[in-house]
């Protein structure tokens, strides 16, 4: 199979499961090397409680055919995040692709629940989760990422820059977070586009992420059994799904055309003619506006 990133060397930041583990499997997948990092371990869990492991992602990303290295982080600790990208540079004196990915909110925000209603401690904690700890990897990081031409910086967010702009996200703290983080991949575009390297914002659709399959009762070779419940999750994707969106990003000379732009899954895969792991192409955001939000029964005819 052809590795376009054969050589490359990518920083996947919050990688222990979801969207993160899948595209830090599908940089493998295409020859990189990928270091991964998220509080989960083998040794001791994170506040979510929950069983996948940062080693866990590195072992799949050698499986599928790159190398994977885990390192612990909490990325909201400098110092951490400096050793991290030390280490980096000591053992491979590059990095290409750095996606920030690092989350951890959500059990931190409630639904529609106005901002002085909405636990502040909560709210609080959550913005330090999407924003402070994207501002402290990306100022530790990029100095290394610069060392050669043809950088590329993925910020991981939810929903487009079109969609957010027109549509209230879940809650204040949530909105908040999910918008910065788009503006941040502008700004970064700002200042790494004349320095030779590209920033993006881009976010999956639907995913059917770990917590999203156990929130329905479902897994992943039976995730149709949700659909009676909930009928437009029939548009949902894998994490694998953005994971080949930043691969195929990675691997195109000319992503510089992409620079502080907002991306989303189901237009790179047109663009760049990937499928999800069933051969689909489901284009989320796209139904979100002409199905679901239009009050219209769910159908994904034309969407996938």
């Amino acid at each position: 199979m052809s590795q376009p990133l054969a050589g490359r060397v990518a920083l996947v930041a919050g990688a222990t499961r979801g969207a993160g583990r899948g595209i830090a499997v599908e940089l493998g997948a295409a020859g990189a090397t990928v270091y991964v990092t998220g509080r989960s371990t083998r040794a001791r869990r994170s506040d979510y409680d929950r069983p996948e492991t940062v080693e866990d992602t590195a072992d799949l990303v050698t499986a599928a055919g790159g190398h994977g290295i885990a390192v612990p982080t909490d990325h909201l600790d400098p110092a951490q995040v400096r050793a991290l990208v030390d280490r980096v540079a000591d053992e491979q004196g590059r990095l290409d692709v750095l996606v920030n990915d690092i989350w951890g909110g959500e059990h931190l925000f409630a639904w529609d629940s106005p901002v002085w209603e909405h636990d502040l401690d909560n709210g609080l904690r959550l913005l330090r989760l999407a924003i402070d700890t994207h501002a402290i990897t990306s100022h530790h990081a990029l100095p290394l990422l610069l060392r050669r031409p043809g950088g590329l910086v993925v910020e991981m967010t939810d929903g487009t820059d079109a969609y957010n702009r027109e549509n209230y996200r879940v809650s204040f703290f949530y909105d908040l977070a999910k918008t910065s983080v788009i503006r941040m991949a502008f700004a970064l575009g700002h200042e790494l586009g004349p320095r030779g390297a590209t920033a993006v914002a881009l976010t999956p659709g639907w995913l059917r992420s770990e917590m999203m399959l156990d929130h329905f009762g479902v897994r992943e070779d039976n995730w149709r059994d949700a659909l009676d419940r909930v009928p437009h999750f029939a548009i949902s994707e894998t994490p694998h799904y953005v994971g080949r969106a930043v691969a195929a990003l990675a691997a195109d000379p000319d992503v510089a055309r992409f620079n502080g732009e907002s991306l989303d899954s189901g237009s790179l895969a047109r663009t760049y003619g990937f499928t999800d792991l069933d051969g689909s192409r489901p284009d989320a955001w796209r139904y979100l506006v002409e199905v679901q939000d239009a009050g219209k029964p769910a159908d994904v005819t034309g969407y996938r």
